[in-house]
């Protein structure tokens, strides 16, 4: 079978190591099977995305010496792509519309004798969906903002309630369970997609067969795999890499301020640098 892979960062700040570790990873492979690497900008979050970032993630895989196959895709250029997706979904009768807050829906998950909770923490407690449509439409008409979310259990009925799997790529089959995230939500107001739908959608629009990303997205791959179902899309075979960690064991983010690729590139590093480096970071923890 063909070896289609990518690389999809997102344009809001600098990439550190812990990128150039998925960007490698993901391009040797695609290189080492004579396969094809994409490269994709998921820049569907238009307040924290920024051009200047693109030309610098351009910018740092060239230095890497990391090389790709075909036109970049940038998502707020396909816009109507998952609108689209979106419109099916709501022809089925699987989203609603949740205008609560952050602070509405921490306070319920507080005041609640039994929050649910999945692995990324408590899950959403249903408020929207014990209002009325009527009370809804009101807030909405008048600006208020709002999300759609994924009816869950409306989801799984929908497929029978049939067991969900994927394939990672040493050939083990997960059980997928998207349920343990609850009632996620697929788009919001301004931007008719989410992480969730659009980087679903991007993979089997650009073909890919193999999905080579962070171990922090483990649990998203179950609701991918929910939402290829419901949209009768391919699933890929997945790898999850480990996450590079400091000293401290914390693992390297951007949001909290990871030597850039660029800083260790005016410090004098080199490409083989970093390779040694998340060799290094790999064998310590």
């Amino acid at each position: 079978m063909p070896f289609i892979t990518r690389f999809a960062p997102s344009p809001t700040g600098l990439l550190h190591i812990g990128h150039a570790y998925s960007a490698m990873l993901a391009h040797d492979t695609a290189r080492d099977c004579g396969g094809t690497f994409l490269l994709r900008i998921e820049d569907i979050d238009q307040s924290r995305s920024r051009e200047i970032f693109v030309a610098a993630i351009l910018r740092d895989l060239d230095w890497l010496g990391i090389t790709w196959d075909g036109p970049v895709r940038q998502q707020s250029q396909h816009m109507d792509d998952y609108k689209s997706a979106l419109d099916r979904l709501q022809g089925m009768d699987l989203l609603y519309p949740c205008i609560c807050t952050r602070k509405e829906i921490e306070k319920e998950v507080a005041a609640s004798s039994f929050a649910p909770h999945g692995p990324e923490g408590a899950l959403y407690p249903g408020l929207c969906k014990r209002r009325s449509r009527k009370e809804l439409d009101a807030e909405i008409l008048k600006g208020h903002p709002y999300a759609l979310r994924l009816d869950m259990e409306r989801a799984l009925e929908r497929l029978s309630n049939k067991p969900l799997s994927f394939r990672d790529i040493m050939g083990h089959v997960h059980e997928a369970r998207p349920q343990d995230l609850g009632d996620v939500v697929l788009a919001r107001k301004d931007t008719p997609t989410s992480y969730h739908l659009s980087v679903t959608l991007d993979d089997a629009i650009q073909g890919v067969t193999h999905v080579i990303r962070g171990q922090d997205l483990f649990h998203a791959t179950h609701i991918h795999r929910l939402l290829q179902a419901l949209l009768h899309l391919p699933t890929p075979i997945y790898h999850h890499h480990p996450l590079l960690r400091d000293s401290e064991g914390q693992r390297l983010a951007k949001r909290d301020n990871a030597p850039s690729l660029e800083s260790l590139r005016e410090e004098g590093w080199t490409p083989g640098d970093v390779r040694n480096e998340i060799a290094r970071l790999l064998t310590a923890h």
